[in-house]
């Protein structure tokens, strides 16, 4: 009887186990009949970070290159990585500067201008180097739709080395000090100080995720330099030569960012950054306009009613005129935005002590107050106007 009941209980084991994997097998199928896939292979859960990373490569589209043409130049370009101190630079930079993010507008257009300087000291002893672009300047483009902010110079421009070298490394001596004023200071950093070291270009980063450099100097090709903070890449612009010569900057901006690519905010940045900035800066501005447009035949007006054809017929006849109607239109043109007198043209009596003081800062990049300053013009057979400033100490590269 117990040899019986071991049985009995064995069956019912049995048949218990499979009513179970029945209903499991039942739940891995749906209402009709089809097998659920499995939710790492949806779309949505199969995120990877290669598929990522084509997509935001894709967001990135510089004029004229279509995307397959952006990702042939991303896959012959040549890979590098960054100099260990310049890692070590843009994480302090990054971390120390993101409450003053504005100021990366500040260094780009600064470093523009010493671009646009070093064509016009060149063009003094051969003006052949301004064949490219004669015309000197700093233009600021905001792509709203692309979320990329654009900075083009017709400056000196670099070659593929000086991309390199410039942009992947830094000077030893200067980065030593700098990263040893930053590291003093801990995490309250003036952001005088990196333009101050020549590495001003690094806060690119605080408002952008990737930054593309195209650059092009009459002694090269046209290149295109690009990267994250982490590597860069340097490439040959399948473009030819697009900018005849100088430097463009596309930041492809941080979603927190956006506000650096409205047009009020780069006016007020460039008044209370760059107004001693030499060179011309104009913004890229879109405003509407109404404009009269004739009205063509099929718009013309139909017959009112009570009226008959020939009454319209008669009422041309009258008024020959071609009819017209005014339309909203928006229109696009680069704005001036620094259209001061340089104040060293202007009278010593019309410039106050703080209009000096600022402009000794915005092109000699100290963080200190002039110790004195002489403001003269000259007569003679040569007339110019001229302001000399003396610094309370001699600058860090001097000796």
């Amino acid at each position: 009887l117990l040899s019986d009941m071991k049985i009995y209980l064995l069956g019912i084991f049995c048949l218990l186990a499979l009513t179970g994997l029945s209903l499991a097998e039942d739940e891995a199928v749906d209402i009709d009949g089809t097998v659920v896939e499995d939710i790492g292979k949806s779309t949505i859960g199969s995120k990877t970070d290669d598929e990522t990373v084509e997509r935001e490569e894709e967001a990135i589209q510089l004029d004229g290159l279509n995307v397959s043409q952006m990702k042939a130049m991303r896959d012959g370009a040549e890979k590098h990585h960054y100099q260990a101190e310049v890692n070590r630079m843009m994480k302090l930079i990054i971390n120390s500067l993101y409450r003053n993010k504005e100021i990366f507008l500040r260094e780009l257009i600064s470093n523009a201008s010493d671009a646009l300087d070093k064509i016009r000291f060149m063009s003094l002893t051969d003006p052949s180097v301004l064949e490219g672009s004669s015309d000197l300047k700093v233009m600021i483009k905001p792509d709203k739709e692309n979320h990329a902010l654009h900075i083009i110079d017709t400056g000196v421009g670099m070659t593929r080395e000086e991309l390199v070298k410039n942009l992947g490394t830094i000077a030893k001596s200067g980065t030593s000090e700098f990263l040893a004023k930053m590291e003093e200071g801990e995490s309250d950093i003036p952001s005088d100080l990196i333009g101050q070291f020549g590495v001003g270009f690094y806060s690119s980063f605080l408002v952008a995720d990737t930054v593309v450099v195209t650059s092009k100097n009459n002694n090269d090709d046209q290149w295109v330099w690009e990267s994250d903070a982490s590597s860069f890449t340097v490439a040959k612009d399948p473009r030819g030569n697009t900018l005849g010569r100088g430097t463009q900057i596309s930041l492809f901006m941080k979603e927190e960012a956006y506000d650096f690519l409205e047009e009020h905010t780069i006016k007020d940045l460039v008044k209370k950054y760059s107004q001693f900035i030499n060179f011309p800066i104009q913004l890229w501005t879109s405003k509407t306009e109404s404009v009269e447009e004739a009205v063509e035949a099929d718009q013309a007006e139909a017959p009112k009613e009570g009226e008959t054809d020939d009454d319209v017929k008669v009422e041309d006849e009258d008024d020959e005129k071609p009819k017209t109607k005014m339309v909203e239109k928006t229109v696009y043109d680069w704005e001036a935005m620094n259209d001061n007198k340089p104040i060293w043209l202007r009278n010593a009596k019309e410039v106050d002590e703080a209009d000096y003081t600022a402009f000794y800062k915005s092109f000699s990049k100290d963080t200190e107050d002039p110790l004195a300053h002489v403001h003269f013009s000259a007569e003679g057979e040569v007339t110019f106007r001229s302001i000399l400033f003396v610094p309370k100490a001699a600058p860090h590269d001097l000796y």
